[in-house]
């Protein structure tokens, strides 16, 4: 992991696609889109199974490891309304039961809208962007704010490199502007979208369990 400092605060990234804000001990999260490969499925479309158990798997080991009090979603938790499946919410539950004492909370993203709130059994505070806290703008869109450095996701940053035999491999990172940082996708089954890089610009990339700072 790496700790930087934004907005005059400390933020710590993860190799595991999530950041941690250390004075509060919150886990920060982006795009988990859960329940997306059974919102394909029931639109006939072949997907593997078990990404969602993945992501909240993955989501357990680093809140027990980090000693997390908080989790704060920044957008697009559930997919979609078909992310309401029985089995879905089901294995959120347990996950949720499990993590009893965790403050958890949603910025409403995009796919949030559509998907609706989480049951209110899970116990998700849900608010709209942006969300004060800490000094940041916690949002799901990256437009910056007035008062606040923003962290946020939305567009699953990550980095093309190109090989001498003309082979390409795209790696998530995080994509840190001077007033907007936007993270990684955490979910097991997203796409990414390489972001153009400005001149002030820090980008982390993220290959199996390390983050690497790419050169200006």
């Amino acid at each position: 992991m790496v700790t930087i400092e934004v907005g005059g605060r400390p933020l710590v990234l993860l190799p595991q696609k999530a950041a941690l804000l250390p004075q509060s001990h919150t886990l920060l999260v982006a795009d988990a889109h859960i329940g997306k490969a059974v919102s394909f499925r029931a639109l006939g479309v072949p997907v593997p199974r078990g990404t969602t158990s993945d992501t909240l798997a993955r989501l357990s080991g680093l809140v027990e490891r980090h000693g997390v009090r908080r989790v704060v979603f920044l957008g697009d938790l559930l997919h979609s309304a078909r992310s309401h499946a029985a089995a879905t919410l089901s294995a959120f539950a347990r996950w949720r039961e499990r993590h009893a004492a965790l403050d958890l909370l949603l910025v409403r993203g995009n796919h949030d809208d559509r998907a609706g709130d989480p049951p209110a059994s899970l116990r998700i505070e849900v608010v709209d962007e942006p969300h004060l806290d800490g000094g940041f703008a916690l949002c799901h869109h990256p437009q910056p704010h007035e008062a606040a450095y923003v962290l946020a996701g939305h567009l699953h940053p990550c980095v093309a490199l190109g090989g001498r035999a003309h082979d390409r491999l795209r790696l998530p990172c995080f994509h840190l502007g001077e007033r907007v940082g936007v993270l990684p996708a955490f979910g097991s089954f997203t796409g990414m979208h390489a972001l153009e890089r400005g001149p002030a610009d820090r980008v982390f990339v993220i290959a199996d369990d390390e983050l690497r700072e790419l050169p200006s």
